[in-house]
């Protein structure tokens, strides 16, 4: 089970900025309060039910990327879309990863990129996750941070649409804010990852059984038929729930453990 990630404290420059709706937050941060009410409330006074903040990013310089992941959404539906490889097929991630634009977005306008995408819209649903915005940040060493805020409301409708747009400042500003106290307080120490120690997906354990009999990147996104940035991803997590500083100790870590093959799986 992936837990729950309690960034520590964190404190800003005094001559920075910090916009009135955030300041109990950042306060809580500097004291090394929990987070989660504070998120939460900041989270609803824009108008959503649940807030997501995942990154991938290097603890350490002489490390490959981890995965990182604070969110607010029930703790069984954060495993069932680890467990079922969600992010292949999300369109928040799809639409979003090559662009820092916001996407407002609801089960009318992300629909038709495939069954297996609607599949994940039909099963988020199901779990109150309906409508929302999301957007893409973009740390150093190629890194990126997805930021999210969902609603259980299935249509933007004409009320709701001009009151999410209104907000569209504040939730970009949320995003930026949170994202450095998260940098500030979790991976620039080197925190462990909130996903140690969690099972590994069917998705993950087929990355490291192809890595283990010598595939790239590149070949095991063919092998799969995914792209070689969700490969990428997929490792970050791996190396997160493993423990391990790069892909090649991920490996080895995997075959101690007896969690991928001995031998070259058949063609």
């Amino acid at each position: 089970m992936i837990e729950h990630l309690q960034p520590g404290k964190a404190t800003l420059h005094g001559q920075q900025y910090v916009p009135p709706f955030l300041s109990a937050l950042i306060a809580a941060s500097a004291e090394g309060h929990d987070l989660l009410p504070y998120v939460e409330s900041v989270t609803r006074y824009l108008g959503f039910e649940n807030f997501l903040y995942a990154v991938s990013a290097m603890p350490e310089l002489r490390q490959e990327s981890k995965a990182y992941v604070f969110t607010t959404m029930p703790r069984a539906w954060v495993a069932r879309y680890d467990q079922l490889a969600y992010v292949e097929v999300d369109p928040r991630v799809t639409i979003s990863w090559d662009s820092t634009a916001p996407l407002i977005w609801d089960q009318t306008n992300v629909r038709g990129h495939g069954p297996r995408c609607d599949a994940f819209l039909d099963d988020a649903l199901k779990h109150g996750i309906a409508s929302g915005v999301c957007f893409m940040l973009h740390a150093a060493h190629d890194g990126h941070v997805l930021i999210a805020l969902n609603s259980s409301i299935p249509y933007n409708d004409a009320v709701r649409m001009p009151a999410i747009t209104r907000n569209l400042p504040d939730i970009l500003m949320f995003g930026h804010y949170f994202h450095e106290v998260f940098m500030r307080s979790v991976v620039s120490i080197g925190a462990p990852s909130a996903s140690a120690g969690a099972p590994l997906s069917n998705r993950e354990r087929q990355c490291l059984n192809l890595a283990a009999h010598g595939m790239t990147t590149d070949g095991i996104a063919s092998e799969l038929e995914i792209s070689s940035r969700t490969v990428q991803y997929h490792f970050d997590n791996i190396r997160s729930k493993l423990g391990a500083a790069n892909r090649q100790e991920a490996v080895a870590i995997a075959v101690r453990g007896r969690l991928v093959e001995a031998s070259r799986p058949p063609p």
